[in-house]
């Protein structure tokens, strides 16, 4: 299958110098979850409405394999389950009710062809080294649907975060691939925009969109890889101007409807290419 590599220049920018390399606990995309990662299930726990969404795109398959796994989130429990994540610091988190993942990165996956029913990869093509070449392999080992939850960057302006952390901002519109780039290189894809809950229990960053609050905490800000990336300097002048915001009703002056608002139409969407006859 051929395709066309326009448009996925922008996400190599911080990803290519680590192209053919792992971190220590073998991470193998652009953020060592050996350094990050250690809380991080505290404050990614699947939403239920957003995996209700991929429940539907899965369809009927009874076998499914996980990319880019992490710590489990997602993973239907009703299911025959192959997780694959590379960094060991992850799997660790997995609870015992899952099943163990396999080490090893989406770019080269140790499976026969059409091996699965359904394949899916949650918050997680970002950090591949070789996005193409990851998804191609989800596509090769899947006989129906492959399920990717990302983020839309032409949509990441939305959020407040985009005037109170735009340095994050900025990082994370280099880093997600654009919807176009992941449908083509499934041979095309259905794209579902996916609103997000207000009591969202997956901490991605705007999850917090009517919670403003739980941003300043560290290991909220650490459970998103983006702020990895950001500038010590940066992320310190968002948390004192954030909280200082909060406090003195500027924030809510501005967005406190957000508060109230049962869901948000951020930039989360969800892909799902399904194989053609």
């Amino acid at each position: 299958m051929q395709m066309s590599w326009r448009g996925l220049r922008h996400v190599k920018t911080i990803g290519e110098r680590y192209l053919g390399s792992r971190h220590q606990d073998g991470s193998a995309g652009d953020a060592n979850y050996g350094a990050i990662g250690q809380g991080y299930a505290a404050y990614r726990q699947p939403d239920s409405e957003i995996a209700g969404f991929l429940g539907r795109a899965l369809g009927g398959a009874r076998s499914v394999l996980n990319v880019g796994a992490g710590a489990g989130s997602y993973e239907p429990v009703d299911r025959e389950v192959t997780a694959v994540e590379p960094s060991a610091s992850m799997r660790r988190q997995r609870p015992a009710y899952l099943p163990v993942a396999i080490e090893g990165v989406a770019e080269k996956l140790p499976f026969a062809d059409q091996s699965f029913d359904a394949s899916m990869a949650t918050f997680t093509v970002h950090q591949w080294n070789d996005l193409a070449a990851g998804l191609i392999e989800m596509r090769r080992v899947t006989r129906g649907p492959v399920a990717i939850l990302t983020c839309d960057p032409l949509q990441l302006h939305r959020s407040w975060l985009a005037e109170y952390a735009p340095e994050m901002i900025s990082v994370e519109i280099r880093r997600y691939p654009l919807i176009s780039t992941i449908a083509e290189a499934l041979g095309g894809a259905d794209v579902v925009s996916v609103p997000i809950p207000l009591q969202c229990s997956d901490g991605f960053s705007e999850a917090y969109y009517g919670r403003p609050e739980r941003l300043l905490e560290a290991g909220a800000r650490l459970a998103n890889s983006a702020w990895s990336f950001v500038e010590p300097d940066a992320e310190q002048r968002f948390v004192k101007r954030l909280d200082r915001d909060i406090n003195s009703g500027a924030w809510d002056a501005k967005y406190g409807q957000l508060r109230q608002q049962s869901h948000f139409d951020g930039s989360l969407r969800l892909i799902v290419g399904v194989r053609k006859v």
